[in-house]
């Protein structure tokens, strides 16, 4: 698909805006998390002693971020609680169809 992608974008003369491939850069919604990850796991809470640690304390903070930190352009609630809200409406929009 991204093959298909790059020669659209030729055709159409447009740069993509994307980093090296294969990399998490490649997606633009992944650097301002990796940035808040690395300033708020990273480097707040200081060194890890081993992979393991570093391992342990990503899953905490992704499950933090996920299910209970409030955001505020989701109307300040997390993105658990958005997207257990968005299914049902979804249903209920179909419905009033």
């Amino acid at each position: 698909m991204s093959i298909k992608y790059a020669e659209q974008l030729a055709k159409a003369g447009i740069e993509p805006s994307v980093g090296s491939v294969d990399d998490s850069s490649d997606d633009a919604l992944a650097e301002p998390i990796k940035g808040r990850f690395k300033a708020e796991l990273i480097h707040r809470r200081g060194p890890r002693r081993s992979f393991e640690a570093v391992e342990y304390a990503t899953l905490e903070w992704a499950d933090w971020f996920n299910n209970r930190r409030l955001h505020e352009p989701i109307r300040n609630i997390s993105p658990a609680e958005a997207e257990a809200n968005f299914y049902p409406a979804l249903k209920t929009e179909a419905m009033a169809e």
